[in-house]
């Protein structure tokens, strides 16, 4: 169950790391964030195909760049973290209980 949350907090991590590279960067291609980034060219694509879905880049002749959609996404950004955070430590349980079995 957590393995699953885990596993999708990685790819959202790779997503957004290409995406800020490709803010820092643009216009940039696959080849040049495979190297920097250390991901396989396959996991770049797939990350820049999920970020062109939700219309924050787009391609072009030299490479990827962002759209209109970017700021807004990165100014909100952080509180959507935070309120994701919130809520998963509104999860934990609380050590001191005891289980039995």
């Amino acid at each position: 169950m957590i393995d699953r949350l885990e596993k999708e907090v990685d790819m959202l991590e790779r997503h957004l790391q290409v995406l800020k590279m490709v803010i820092e960067n643009e216009p940039i291609g696959i080849v040049k964030m495979s190297n920097e980034t250390g991901y396989p060219h396959h996991k770049v694509r797939y990350s820049l195909r999920v970020l062109e879905e939700e219309d924050l880049i787009e391609p072009s002749s030299q490479g990827a760049i962002t759209t209109d959609r970017t700021a807004e996404f990165v100014n909100d950004l952080g509180g959507k973290l935070t309120e994701i955070g919130d809520k998963l430590d509104g999860m934990k349980i609380d050590e001191t209980v005891e289980v039995e079995g």
